[in-house]
């Protein structure tokens, strides 16, 4: 949202509450002190009544105000434009690159650029790098090529490197995924419920899948050589307390296993989201500062448009900062009526 756009009542509420992630949408000017900080910053916050709000520091400085030397605001941009070039570089490399390595090249400290590379994205210059490397290493393993080619195509020093760091992080073991999901069988069922027809699939160890508007191709391409088996005695258990969960929310779910695995950030995005209580919302910004990541709002939407198992994980409880719904993947009327049906 660009500052034009934003009311001076929600530009105080994100100064009070220091929100990281809107620093760069404005600067907020202290007339009394006669300088100008990002919204997060973190001297001693003035009177309503001696602050001035404006689009960037040019503004800011038109007014006769100075940057602060704390949070030094007019290095937004520049922040921005290192972690990006930080990202090209990760993704060029086929080595890991140090953090030395990296501060050295954007021109600033190694612990410094530590902090504006995870306040960015959330997570840290080597986990990210972990993540992408993951990434390649699961597109790779979805194409007919020798298995060890695709391991060492994504970055890994061998097989043993890729089973030790994906073991225990699919849902599934790494061997089973390296095939395709081959060896794991799936148990999966397309029911009618009040919000449409709903597709519910699960693993031995939980629902790895529930959505709408969804059919079995979609599993065959999330598990290509896994065994697809539709129903089941065993499995209509696990079904019947998928369908009320999704009828009657507000009585709680947390009893039905889930089996998904995504990365450390994302999954504890998802720890955070099922601690959120039936009838009750969080923001974005609620949700990164809770994972102790406050500054990876936009980090923390990812995880929670990324999450696999739609109201066992309830992405849907998670809104805008100004109360608005924002999106949600099978459409605002089934997210608002989900929050109404929870709100009773």
């Amino acid at each position: 949202m660009s500052f034009a756009a934003m009311t001076e009542e929600e530009c105080w509420a994100a100064m009070r509450r220091r929100d990281k992630a809107y620093d760069g949408r404005f600067i907020v000017g202290v007339l009394t002190t006669g300088i100008y900080c990002r919204p997060s910053c973190g001297a001693r916050q003035p009177l309503r009544a001696n602050v001035r709000f404006f689009a960037d520091g040019a503004g800011a400085r038109g007014a006769g105000l100075r940057p602060c030397k704390r949070c030094l605001p007019d290095d937004v941009g520049r922040d921005e434009a290192a972690v990006l070039a930080a990202i090209a570089a990760i993704k060029d490399s086929e080595e890991p690159l140090a953090l030395a390595d990296l501060a050295q090249r954007t021109g600033y400290s190694a612990t410094h650029f530590q902090r504006v590379f995870t306040r960015q994205t959330g997570l840290s210059p080597a986990a990210y790098a972990r993540a992408l490397r993951d990434e390649r290493a699961r597109a790779a393993l979805s194409d007919t090529r020798r298995v060890t080619d695709a391991i060492y195509d994504a970055g890994f020093s061998g097989p043993s490197r890729f089973y030790g760091q994906m073991e225990g992080r699919m849902g599934m073991p790494a061997s089973a995924w390296v095939s395709g999901g081959k060896g794991t069988t799936i148990h999966w069922a397309i029911v009618p419920t009040s919000l449409g027809d709903m597709l519910v699939a699960a693993t031995d160890k939980g629902v790895c899948r529930l959505s709408f508007a969804e059919g079995r191709d979609a599993l065959e391409s999330r598990f290509p050589a896994a065994t697809l088996v539709e129903g089941g005695a065993e499995f209509a258990v696990l079904l019947k307390e998928v369908v009320d969960a999704v009828e009657t929310p507000a009585q709680g779910f947390d009893h039905i296993p889930i089996d998904v695995k995504g990365t450390a950030f994302q999954e504890a995005v998802w720890r955070e989201l099922r601690k959120i209580p039936a009838g009750e919302t969080r923001s974005y910004a609620e949700i990164a500062a809770a994972v102790g990541k406050p500054g990876a709002v936009r980090a923390a939407g990812s995880a929670n448009g990324a999450n696999n198992v739609a109201i066992l994980i309830p992405c849907h409880r998670v809104v805008r900062s100004n109360g608005s719904l924002g999106g949600y993947a099978y459409g605002l009327e089934i997210k608002e009526e989900l929050l109404r049906r929870e709100a009773k």
